[in-house]
């Protein structure tokens, strides 16, 4: 998405007001010198002329903040539209560092952060933004204005910077998702959490979150759970959030954590409700693998007779749905029956488990070979 504002040449003082919830704006009064300059600056139709206008307008007003900024905030948008986005992201800058909390101008600067596929600088912007749109609402009441006046003023302010305030949400979650660097994309998904805290694209940044801390990414379990539980608090129903942090207590060696994997795999079932007739295959899986963690939580409380029935419905769920899943619960369910003598229903799960490829196809086999055994010695 690009966008080039060319604002009202009606303006002067920057009103950085951090009595208007810290949003910069550049106000040129009507009639001052830099006003009259603009002024006959607009009247030049010819884009590659206006250049050097401007160029001049900034040295001529240097001790003015606000014309300083508008004059290189013009610069860059000739710039982007000249196809040249190095230097215009150079101006936007320099217009930014006079009016830094100026939402149109970090807007503009992630749309040319966009073009050029600078992820981290799509960030940069977008944070700024964020956070400025959020301190609209922690502004101080004015002395003498009602409570109704100021939440009156407060929601004029919100919604009148909501478009910047969107766009900036979905640049910068667009670089979360395009960034390959699992650090990297950590660091991204933390600041963007506290620039965008209601964010429309809360759940999303909450899987990434957890992809990117889990195994293969970072490993970093405990960070893994924090935000996990911190995804929880935010939404109690986020079924990405208790799938992962089942399947992470269940792994520990503490008692309560198996409790935990438990409650949150039980919570998993009720949701996604995978015998209702709209059940679509992203809530049967859901609900598989919640049954299998299930049944993993119980072997692990030496409920071993209760952990079956959750795996043979784990089972029923994820076949001809995931391998690595199926293959997964074929060899924790081929283990409970092994572990209750039932040698023949062991064999039968296991035969079908060692046909799977995959991590647990090796493991799968060692575990037939001594079911087999038992099994020939008549235990």
């Amino acid at each position: 998405m690009k966008r080039t504002l060319w604002i009202p040449l009606v303006m002067v003082w920057l009103l950085s007001t951090l009595t208007q919830a810290q949003i910069d704006r550049i106000v040129i009064a009507a009639g001052t010198p830099e006003d009259q300059a603009l002024q006959e600056i607009s009247k030049e139709a010819d884009a590659q002329k206006k250049l050097p206008l401007y160029q001049d307008f900034i040295q001529k007003f240097a001790s003015n903040p606000a014309a300083v900024a508008f004059g290189n905030w013009q610069v860059s948008q000739y710039y982007q539209t000249a196809g040249d986005l190095p230097k215009a992201l150079e101006f936007g800058d320099k217009a930014l560092a006079g009016s830094p909390h100026n939402l149109d101008i970090l807007v503009s600067q992630a749309g040319i952060a966009q073009q050029m596929k600078d992820d981290a600088k799509i960030i940069d912007y977008a944070e700024k933004g964020g956070l400025a749109y959020e301190s609209i609402a922690k502004e101080p009441k004015p002395e003498g204005m009602s409570d109704q006046d100021f939440a009156a003023r407060v929601a004029s302010d919100k919604d009148a910077a909501k478009s910047g305030h969107d766009f900036l949400e979905g640049v910068a979650f667009n670089a979360i998702a395009d960034e390959k660097d699992a650090k990297a994309r950590m660091s991204d998904i933390e600041r963007f959490s506290a620039a965008f805290p209601n964010s429309q694209y809360q759940e999303q940044v909450s899987q990434y979150a957890m992809y990117t801390l889990g195994p293969g990414q970072l490993n970093d379990p405990a960070r893994l759970v924090a935000f996990g539980e911190k995804s929880l608090a935010a939404n109690p129903n986020s079924i990405p959030a208790l799938l992962m942090l089942a399947n992470t207590y269940v792994e520990e060696t503490k008692p309560a954590s198996w409790a935990k994997a438990v409650t949150y795999s039980q919570k998993v079932v009720t949701l996604a409700k995978a015998d209702a007739p709209d059940a679509d295959k992203s809530r049967k899986l859901s609900a598989g693998v919640a049954h299998s963690t299930l049944g993993y939580a119980y072997m692990k409380q030496d409920k071993t007779a209760a952990a079956i029935p959750e795996l043979k419905s784990a089972s029923a769920l994820l076949k001809g749905q995931d391998d690595t899943a199926y293959s997964a619960v074929l060899y924790r369910l081929g283990y409970a029956y092994a572990k209750l003598s039932r040698t023949t229903e062991a064999r039968d799960v296991l035969n079908e488990a060692v046909k799977i490829q995959g991590p647990l196809q090796q493991p799968s086999r060692e575990l037939l070979e001594k079911v087999n055994s038992a099994r020939a010695k008549g235990k």
